[in-house]
């Protein structure tokens, strides 16, 4: 039985409600618009994931501190500049079911609202003289916009090979979950050495949570995503890349050309589904994303056995279990 989020966090759970209140507070504006958009995006959180990773990482390396909580923030503050960037970019009304910033308050407040996230993110790392934090964070921050460019280029030639793909899968989603393993580790003083491993750690995490993201995307139910939004928006992941690399000459132009041309019809995108799960790329998709899980498991048995490190365990198998 997979266990809840909130079994999970059980070791951490008294700094999480901490937190909560601190961010609270790191995200307040004397402006009385920027403060009503601050408590909108509070409010409608998601799982809290990225926190629960930096202070399961802290816990496991050594005692939770005050540059925990600033360090939590700042990757809550800087990711969260990005997704309300995002939503203006994909022109996008909804955000985890709720409306978008962009949505309610039209574009050039949102994209402000961005540069506000993101100036306060930098300011309470500077602030506080915690450079070696806002490095990591950064640095993430920076991948996460490269893949997403990445991803954009190639969408439009539809020429992404394996190695490509995990590129852009390793810049655009496990860079941040890297970070926050690193950042946990960095704020509780834990050696360069420590920090890298964590880091590592939570990249090999960050890769099988975007091929689990991936295959929702040949799911039966319409859960987390659309059905088939990634063939629609020529994106191309693990299955479809496996199974054109399977398909004869005839058949991948066939389906390349459906991508290219006919993604907008859905009768067209379940044709694609069809050959993906025919082809194999389901259950091969799976196969990498447990790889991916296994090695995560190796860096994390380095460290000494605790109630930290057992939830972390059970963070990552709760990532791939999922279902949504």
């Amino acid at each position: 039985m997979t266990l809840s989020i909130k079994d999970i966090q059980l070791p951490v759970a008294d700094e999480m409600k901490a937190f909560e209140q601190k961010f609270r507070q790191f995200m307040k504006s004397d402006v009385m618009l920027l403060d009503q958009i601050m408590n909108y995006i509070v409010r409608r959180k998601g799982k809290q994931l990225r926190p629960m990773f930096v202070f399961l990482s802290a816990g496991v390396c050594g005692n939770v501190t005050e540059s925990t909580y600033r360090g939590a923030a700042l990757i809550e503050l800087l990711h969260t500049a990005t997704l309300v960037h995002d939503d203006v970019v994909d022109d996008s009304n909804y955000r985890r079911g709720f409306f978008s910033v962009n949505a309610l308050w039209k574009n050039k407040i949102a994209v402000l609202v961005g540069d506000y996230l993101l100036s306060r993110g930098l300011l309470l790392s500077v602030d506080n003289g915690e450079f070696d934090l806002l490095k990591l964070v950064s640095t993430a921050v920076r991948e996460l916009s490269e893949g997403e460019l990445l991803q954009i280029e190639k969408a439009r030639r539809l020429d992404i090979d394996e190695d490509v793909y995990y590129q852009i899968i390793r810049q655009k989603t496990a860079s941040l979950i890297a970070s926050c393993c690193a950042v946990g580790a960095c704020s509780v003083g834990a050696g360069e050495e420590v920090v890298k491993r964590m880091h590592a750690f939570g990249e090999k995490v960050g890769m099988a949570f975007q091929i689990k993201d991936d295959l929702f995307d040949y799911g039966e139910d319409e859960i987390g995503k659309p059905l088939g939004i990634d063939i629609k928006e020529k994106k191309m992941t693990l299955p479809l890349i496996y199974a054109l690399n399977q398909a004869g000459w005839l058949e991948k132009r066939r389906i390349i050309n459906i991508i290219r041309n006919e993604s907008h019809k859905p009768k067209k995108v379940s044709e694609v589904i069809a050959f993906v799960k025919d082809s194999g790329g389901l259950k091969y998709a799976q196969e990498v994303m447990q790889r991916y899980v296994e090695e995560a498991r190796v860096l994390l048995y380095e460290f000494t056995d605790s109630a930290h490190r057992q939830s972390l365990e059970q963070l990552v198998q709760y990532t791939i279990e999922r279902s949504k």
